[in-house]
């Protein structure tokens, strides 16, 4: 991922998106291509690998959750993505917002690079952390295939 300030590149991120196809489509679990906007951002203050439950912080840490637990956390920072394209990405049934896709730490981190998540974009949690202190709602996300 590449986060661009007034056409010039800031940084490059890597990430992991959906171990499904990609899919604008709902219930594909497949990570949404076009442009989006950052709708909503979750999470300020709250220290990195805490784990949200329907985006609110849990008051744990992943690393205090069993093992069974630890499959597709949603950790550190909530960036809620919402299509800017009728049609493609919103409204109906390819509505990225009414997907819940967000852009979102992991406790995973080192299997960021390769295909893992439902659908969301994940980061490290420093990187989610330092790109969520950089961004602000209504700013533009484009997700296109390499």
């Amino acid at each position: 991922m590449q986060y661009y300030v007034k056409r010039n590149l800031v940084k490059s991120y890597t990430i992991s998106t959906s171990r499904r196809p990609p899919s604008n489509v709902k219930n594909s679990l497949g990570t949404p291509r076009g442009l989006h906007e950052i709708a909503e951002r979750i999470g300020a203050g709250q220290p990195p690998g805490m784990v949200f439950k329907s985006r609110v912080p849990t008051g744990r840490h992943y690393h205090e959750l069993p093992e069974t637990e630890h499959a597709n956390l949603i950790t550190s920072r909530i960036l809620w993505l919402r299509g800017l394209e009728p049609g493609v990405n919103r409204g109906g049934e390819v509505d990225t917002y009414d997907r819940y896709v967000y852009i979102h730490g992991t406790q995973h981190e080192d299997r960021i690079g390769e295909p893992q998540s439902a659908g969301c974009v994940l980061m490290r949690n420093a990187d989610i952390v330092e790109l969520y202190e950089q961004v602000r709602t209504g700013d533009w996300v484009w997700i296109v295939d390499e």
